[in-house]
């Protein structure tokens, strides 16, 4: 009976104990490795959010140089995306804007874990106030 437990001439393979170690490191490396990955998602969401921002501010100028009468009513996504503006899928964009004055916000989905991104706009200099990772 005991002769079936035991190993045969010639037989290979890996014993309880090394599989059991080979188990743990691999453990170890996705404890190590799957919060890295957490906060390069939550880095490329801050990236889309920023440069969402500054693409509707490029959009905007570019809209406010080809229709110079325009007033706060006319910036809408659809004029924004005359002027070349393609908005992020995901992303909730708010252009508020008379001229050279007014904010732009663009608001990520609540599943991102990140808010917001703000371009304000100041007698026609951009400020923005970009979003961040946030800490947890």
């Amino acid at each position: 009976m005991l002769r079936m437990f035991t190993k045969k001439e010639g037989e290979k393979g890996f014993t309880l104990i090394e599989l059991m170690i080979v188990i743990a490191i691999i453990g170890i490396l996705a404890a190590i490795a799957i919060p890295q990955f957490i906060q390069y998602r939550k880095r490329g969401y801050v990236s889309t959010l920023n440069s969402d921002c500054k693409n509707a501010y490029t959009a905007s100028v570019a809209y406010t140089v080809d229709n110079p009468e325009a007033v706060t009513k006319d910036y809408t996504l659809s004029a924004l995306a005359s002027s070349g503006y393609s908005q992020t899928t995901a992303v909730t964009t708010t252009p508020s804007l008379d001229g050279n004055d007014g904010t732009i916000t663009c608001a990520g989905p609540s599943g991102w874990g990140v808010t917001t991104a703000t371009v304000t706009v100041t007698s026609g200099v951009m400020s923005l106030t970009a979003s961040s990772i946030p800490i947890n």
